[in-house]
């Protein structure tokens, strides 16, 4: 090639060299059909954030909101009878841990993870009434694990009660197990509508 036809090349050619002449035209407003309208409103009734109308992933953190709720929940537990006493729970002493509610694929999922500690107070007519406080403790409740949420008793208050008869009343005690659990499943049915 020969300098002048090198020069006309490069004088009409740019990096917008595949552009050969504008076709951009204005949109003109039109009526919707009704198919098109009722896309429209499938998309608003579909899981998550505007923005994210393709349900591809959204998290949500939900930790102050949970904490409070479950606090409010476990204050709410009704006691417990045995048969020489009762307890009830007076206090959450400790509610830390997250929960999220993530949405993957236009499909809600939550998950949880939860140390509980609650302060009890009971009775137990042992020779004579005594008054018993404690706290009840359940490490790493989780969503979907349920079933391995174990607890631990521990008495700030026993009045000089015998090994053998604390360890009898903390088996009494595991009779909040399985209230903390419905507690811990109707919490999860209310993460799942936030």
């Amino acid at each position: 090639m020969d300098a002048p036809a090198d020069a006309a090349i490069g004088k009409s050619a740019s990096y917008t060299y595949w552009v050969r002449e504008a076709t951009c035209q204005a949109e003109v407003p039109r009526k919707l059909t009704a198919a098109e309208g009722d896309s429209l409103v499938s998309r608003q009734n579909r899981v998550g954030s505007a923005w994210n109308q393709l349900g591809t992933w959204e998290e949500k953190n939900l930790n102050s909101w949970a904490i409070a709720r479950l606090k409010e929940m476990l204050l709410a537990l009704e006691p417990i009878e045995y048969a020489d006493g009762s307890a009830r729970v007076t206090e959450v002493v400790g509610c830390s841990g997250d929960a999220t509610v993530v949405t993957v694929r236009n499909k809600k999922r939550i998950g949880y993870s939860f140390d509980i500690t609650l302060g009890f107070q009971g009775s137990l007519l042992f020779d004579e009434f005594k008054d018993l406080t404690g706290t009840l403790k359940f490490l790493d409740a989780s969503c979907g694990e349920l079933d391995d949420l174990q607890i631990e008793v521990d008495f700030t208050k026993d009045e000089g009660l015998p090994a053998a008869e604390k360890n009898r009343l903390a088996k009494e005690l595991e009779s909040f197990l399985p209230r903390i659990r419905e507690t811990l499943l109707s919490f999860e049915h209310e993460l799942k509508d936030r």
